[in-house]
């Protein structure tokens, strides 16, 4: 019998505050174990909370930007349960009114569109977290708890089961990332937490509409990790089903070094949490104008993006997707182009020996040496056919360590292509005649001979002469 993967995202996305959801504590990532704490986040009898205005207005950004409906009221829950990490015994969310619902956002993967529903986005404060001895809470003797997290402000943003691989995943985990950084509400730092996922999968014969039993994979933190636990839990769940067996309701971790998900906990259903409304927090009242107001603020999203720059610019599909992948990268795009460099010189250039060079130091495209700026001016130079995209490549090369302008970089370094046809005519003639035997190759009808004519004329000027030209003179005496 052939299976259907059926999965489902609860992605935490914690948001970029000064300060914590319910207390003035500093939302920092890296201070020493438990410095980041008070009375009201470590719940100590008798405070009381109030709710960090920021945080609510993030939330209500975010739905917008995931074309959810805003709740104009909305309020806060207990949901109970015993966790070393959380010191209340409870987390206060939302549970029957959380601040949006039904959204959705659109994925392409191989070329395919495809529309993910969003059941709700809520605000919830984040819990402690464990430091274990061992590479998980499996192998680990013994495991500390560091409060400093407890009561950062988290979106969770919780999805349909509408996806149906690993790949599927990806591209809309990718997407909410890519949305929540253009409106600039997390820093989505994965390795420091800012977004993590909580993956269900379950499994149903092809064809069928009744859901299977789900497994649910807590914090999957990497891109690599959520695709690598989603392909192991489906081929696992397959094996279970067709040895006659059954999947069993339950919460696995992922363990990274060994490649599969191990057994937790059996899954909690909502009626375990015994949720109840908080009674010390109001509860949240949005008017229409708050919510517009916060619709006017939304920058151009990522699909507004793309759509502008292969509409405006003629960029493939493919390339305007990955320019608009992140806003830093897009608003680069624009830079270069601003400085009047051409478009698609410019998404070549960045998709190419910029984003090699930023791979090979693991760098952010923030953190460039050739800022936006200077690249466009190097692209310009091409355009005025002062270098050649081969010289330009040394340029680059150069321009990485060296601050100066392209231009006087090509003048120092003696690299401005040479475009007198004289000046060619006579590398070309020497050329011509070293080389009888590609001559005759050429002539008897072998017209790929000549690319062998150009390099040595390339190699006869270090690269200097416009190759366009090259071209033209070496056909034109061959003839």
């Amino acid at each position: 019998m052939k299976y259907e993967a059926v999965i489902g995202l609860e992605i935490h996305c914690e948001l970029k505050t000064k300060t914590k959801i319910f207390c003035g504590c500093a939302t920092g990532f890296g201070a020493d174990e438990n410095t980041h704490v008070c009375p009201v986040c470590l719940g100590l009898p008798g405070v009381l909370p109030t709710v960090n205005k920021r945080v609510v207005e993030f939330a209500i950004k975010a739905g917008l930007a995931t074309n959810c409906e805003i709740n104009q009221y909305s309020k806060f829950d207990r949901k109970n349960y015993y966790y070393p990490d959380l010191p209340k015994n409870w987390q206060t969310s939302q549970y029957d009114l959380p601040i949006c619902k039904n959204g959705w956002v659109d994925i392409d993967v191989d070329g395919e569109k495809r529309r993910i529903r969003l059941t709700r986005i809520h605000m919830e404060e984040d819990a402690g977290k464990l430091v274990h001895s061992g590479t998980t809470i499996k192998d680990s003797a013994t495991s500390d708890v560091d409060y400093n997290r407890t009561g950062v402000p988290l979106l969770e943003i919780v999805s349909e089961p509408d996806l149906r691989s690993a790949e599927e995943a990806r591209a809309y985990m990718e997407k909410i990332k890519a949305i929540m950084e253009y409106i600039d509400v997390s820093n989505c730092r994965m390795e420091e937490g800012n977004l993590r996922a909580d993956v269900n999968v379950s499994l149903r014969p092809v064809g069928t509409q009744e859901l299977g039993t789900r497994t649910e994979m807590k914090n999957i933190n990497s891109f690599k990790s959520l695709v690598d636990a989603i392909d192991y839990e489906i081929e696992r769940q397959t094996e279970v089903l067709e040895d006659g067996g059954h999947v069993v309701q339950e919460t696995r971790t992922w363990d990274p070094a060994r490649g599969i998900t191990l057994s937790m906990r059996s899954k909690e259903n909502a009626h375990d949490y015994r949720y109840m409304p908080e009674p010390d927090l109001p509860p949240i009242i949005t008017s229409d104008e708050t919510i517009e107001k916060y619709r006017r603020e939304l920058p151009e999203l990522p699909d507004a993006r793309r759509a502008r720059l292969t509409a405006d610019y003629g960029l493939s599909d493919y390339d305007a997707g990955i320019i608009t992948s992140s806003r830093a990268m897009a608003e680069y795009f624009d830079a270069v182009v601003a400085t009047g460099a051409d478009a698609k010189l410019a998404a070549n250039w960045m998709m190419g020996d910029l984003a090699k060079k930023l791979n090979e130091e693991s760098l952010d495209i923030a953190k460039s040496p050739v800022d936006a700026q200077r690249l466009g001016e190097m692209i310009q130079l091409i355009m005025k056919n002062t270098i050649s995209g081969k010289i330009a490549k040394k340029v680059f090369a150069e321009m990485w360590t060296n601050p100066d302008a392209p231009e006087k970089i090509v003048k120092d370094k003696g690299l401005v292509q040479i475009t007198d046809a004289s000046a060619i005519e006579g590398v070309v003639d020497e050329v011509i005649a070293n080389n009888p035997k590609a001559v005759e190759e050429y002539k008897g009808g072998k017209k790929k001979a000549i690319g062998a004519l150009v390099g040595q004329v390339m190699k006869a000027t270090k690269g200097k002469a416009n190759p366009q030209m090259v071209n033209q003179l070496l056909a034109k005496k061959l003839q």
